[in-house]
């Protein structure tokens, strides 16, 4: 017989404990200032102010506040004497605690870049030093070490000095110094010298001073800048004009964009600018018709600009390239060569500006005529298998080669004696360079890339007599072709390190070296973020601080495990 519902058992469902008024008084009590959780929380705060550019005031904030008490109510907040005091410099010493770790691991030599930049909005001025060098698995690695606060006078000898304290501060010994890379003013050159170090003239620079004598000084150059930059400033400095100029880019089927403003320490923002108003040539002939402008161009005008991009357009696509994070010293007699063979030829589009062209090859002849005599430059684009003894010329070559093989009879002293290789060292060349049929099709100027490709096909590897083990390994290597320019260099010896011990050796030294100072740069844009109008009265030790921090916390970081970084982390609580 079926029990009617009423009968059936009812489902006992688990009782919940009642919370206790201990449970209850924990789940509100709040976190002990120096408990773990609240050390995790004010740590990962931390972070975040050095990481993204926040002032300490922030935990002043009103929607902060009720951010964190939302989230954690348990949690206080600690004050931003506290956090600037007590929670930077704890956070400051366990990441300088691992870059010391890092240093003292197996590095053969180590490269640096270095700048000087002073704040818009307070007295503070800065010096920077970076440093990079490739380790023993042939990976660039980067760190900053410092960017200090540089007082008083900016003299070759302060600057000495300052460099001898920050090596000493992190225990570099002067002979793993390979190089430093500056800019051209005297006061840093002559402050590298005096410490005996190798210094490398920022190519970007280099650059900057062979288009500002080659172009940019020109008197008819310079009085269509002037009026390019009253047209780009009507507009920066008018939402109106802007409102109105707009419905003419999108009638026209122009795409809008606006005009870019140039920087008179950057050529390329001035090519930039050109760029942009030559690309709205009829949109600002359409808005002249119907509104005032502060200047205007003449025909001719519109034909010099015309032309000044196309010479510049090389020098833009080389600065994009030596600006990269992998670019390294090796990169700049190659792209010297491409660069001033581009300038000697002759094509149609050249009506007009040969003179432009003529002087611009002479000013980048004059800026880097020292580049083939100097090894720092020399070796590093011979050991790079992108390009090796290519872009040499048969004399240079043969030099180049010596250069090498003396480094290579200092760290093997023993076969020093031996006879090393010997031969012909004349090159078979094409002597007229000339257009591919693909472009002389399509009736398009020769390109950098156009440059690289026919020096390449000119060169020819000679025969040799080689008696020393040294020599044979540059002579194999010699030997091989040449791995395309979009591959990694440093992936070619890692593989190839056990087959050319000795020269990896010496690569691993000279590809550590960049072409520019723009990681020093980078550097400064951040630290216009750090010393911001939110934090102009931020003491300079404390930038630097938070700019260290910045720079070098995400290295470890994305590094290693989340457990490898407690580990390393321990020091923050004790």
């Amino acid at each position: 017989m079926m029990k009617s519902p009423a009968h059936r058992e009812k489902k006992v469902l688990p009782s919940t404990p009642t919370p206790s008024v201990a449970d209850l008084f924990e789940k509100i009590k709040k976190f002990p200032s120096d408990g773990p959780k609240a050390k995790g929380i004010t740590r990962k705060l931390m972070e975040c102010i050095a990481m993204d550019d926040q002032p300490f005031s922030v935990v002043q904030d009103v929607g902060f506040r009720r951010l964190i008490e939302h989230i954690e109510p348990r949690y206080s907040l600690p004050s931003r004497q506290h956090l600037a005091d007590v929670c930077l410099p704890e956070l400051y010493n366990v990441v300088a605690n691992h870059i010391h770790e890092l240093l003292a691991t197996d590095i053969t030599a180590i490269s640096f870049t270095t700048d000087i930049w002073s704040s818009d909005v307070s007295i503070t001025s800065m010096l920077s030093l970076t440093a990079q060098w490739i380790d023993k698995d042939f990976k660039l690695q980067k760190i900053l070490l410092h960017s200090q606060e540089f007082r008083g006078s900016h003299t070759a000898q302060s600057i000495s000095l300052t460099f001898a304290n920050m090596f000493d501060t992190w225990h570099i010994d002067r002979p793993k110094v390979h190089a430093i890379v500056s800019d051209n003013a005297r006061n840093m050159t002559k402050a590298i010298e005096e410490c005996n170090l190798s210094g490398i003239r920022c190519m970007a620079h280099t650059l900057q001073l062979a288009v500002n004598e080659g172009v940019l000084a020109q008197r008819s150059v310079k009085d269509l800048l002037a009026i390019s930059r009253k047209i780009v400033g009507h507009f920066k400095h008018s939402q109106l004009a802007y409102s109105r100029i707009e419905p003419i880019q999108d009638e026209l089927g122009v795409t809008t964009k606006r005009f870019q403003q140039d920087v008179s320490t950057r050529w390329n923002s001035t090519y930039y600018m050109l760029e942009s108003l030559f690309a709205q040539k009829r949109t600002l002939a359409t808005y002249s018709a119907d509104h005032d402008l502060p200047a205007s161009f003449t025909p001719n005008q519109w034909i010099l600009m015309e032309n000044i991009l196309s010479i510049l357009a090389p020098f833009e696509q080389l600065t994009r390239e030596i600006s990269s994070s992998d670019a390294s010293v090796a990169d700049v007699i190659p792209l010297n060569a491409a660069l001033k063979r581009l300038l000697r030829k002759e094509v149609e589009t050249d009506r007009g500006v040969k003179t432009m062209k003529s002087t611009l090859l002479e000013s980048v002849n004059t800026r880097f005529a020292d580049i083939y005599s100097d090894p720092l430059y020399c070796i590093a684009t011979v050991l790079d298998p992108r390009y090796k003894d290519n872009y040499f010329d048969a004399g240079k070559k043969q030099s180049a080669r010596d250069m090498i093989q003396a480094v290579l009879d200092k760290e093997n002293p023993r076969e020093e004696a031996a006879a090393h290789s010997t031969g012909d060292v004349t090159q078979t060349t094409e002597k007229r360079a000339r257009l591919s049929t693909a472009e002389e099709e399509r009736g398009q100027p020769p390109s950098l890339s156009d440059m690289f490709n026919e020096i390449m096909e000119e060169n020819t590897t000679p025969n040799r007599l080689v008696t020393s083990s040294t020599a044979q390994q540059l002579d194999d290597y010699l030997s091989e072709v040449p791995i395309p320019r979009s591959e990694n260099p440093l992936g070619y010896w890692r593989n190839k390190q056990d087959r050319f011990p000795d020269l990896a050796k010496v690569a691993r030294k000279y590809l550590s070296a960049p072409c520019t100072s723009t990681d020093s740069e980078r550097l400064f844009s951040a630290a216009s973020h750090v010393l911001d109008e939110k934090r102009n009265r931020l003491m300079a030790d404390k930038a630097e601080k938070l700019l260290f921090i910045k720079k070098n916390l995400p290295r470890f970081l994305n590094k290693y495990t989340r457990l490898a970084y407690h580990r390393l982390i321990i020091g923050f609580h004790l």
